[in-house]
């Protein structure tokens, strides 16, 4: 009875155009990928450029650190999200992150200037060399600091900046919940361009099962629009569709 309430209470939160679009499409029917992507794209009738949002609930328990899953995936047609890219570096390393396009470079006075509070970037890329330095912003940059899974920490600065300034690297770590939320790309995107970063994060996941999750390791895949409903996706059509 309570579990209704909160439904109804649920539904009079959304608005007119949400609840419309929900008409589209069952919030518990399970689509092929292709048809979930087009079933998305339908619906992104925002006034401006939606992002297409994947979440995955994974079959780990986040309590346990060996069970969590985190790490970098490259979408083959980017996100379409341009990011804000400082670096710490010098020398060589900081010249090839300038070629690369970075926004800002420096080495210990970026540090410095960190520690005081800045944080005027979406992503912080470190030289290896430049590590030791990264205890004294640590507490400051929380989940931004750079670490060598996510990449963010790298002996190839140049590469790195480039691929983050061109949207084709998406990071994803699993919530306390065990869900990955990942942007794949645009709305306006070709259903294929979609498609095929779909696969690729879905493949990179597959990928990053850790040895000691048992049972079911795609529990649910559901995709949607910034402002859309979500739409649920076949695990295992999801997989398939990855491993080609």
């Amino acid at each position: 009875m309570i579990k209704q309430e909160r439904k109804k209470q649920k539904k009079h939160l959304r608005s007119k155009r949400y609840q419309d679009l929900r008409k589209t499409g069952s919030r518990d029917d399970l689509h092929q990928p292709a048809e979930a992507i087009a079933l998305v794209k339908k619906n992104a009738t925002a006034k401006f450029p939606e992002t297409v949002d994947l979440a995955v609930r994974l079959g780990v328990d986040p309590r346990k650190s060996d069970q969590n899953v985190r790490g970098i995936c490259t979408l083959p047609h980017g996100t379409g999200k341009s990011r804000k890219v400082a670096v710490l570096a010098k020398g060589d390393a900081a010249k090839a992150a300038e070629e690369a396009g970075a926004d800002e470079v420096g080495a210990e006075e970026l540090v410095e200037k960190i520690a005081g509070g800045y944080k005027e970037f979406d992503v912080l890329v470190a030289a290896q060399d430049m590590a030791p330095n990264l205890a004294k912003i640590g507490r400051v940059l929380g989940p931004k600091t750079p670490n060598k899974k996510s990449g963010t920490l790298t002996k190839d600065v140049g590469q790195t900046v480039s691929e983050i300034k061109s949207a084709v690297r998406a990071e994803y770590r699993n919530d306390k919940a065990g869900i990955i939320h990942m942007a794949i790309g645009k709305a306006e995107f070709s259903d294929e361009k979609l498609l095929e970063n779909l696969n690729a994060a879905i493949g990179a996941l597959l990928r990053a099962r850790p040895s000691t999750a048992k049972g079911r390791y795609l529990v649910s895949v559901t995709l949607s629009s910034s402002m859309g409903p979500g739409f649920r996706v076949d695990p295992q059509a999801a997989a398939k569709s990855a491993a080609g």
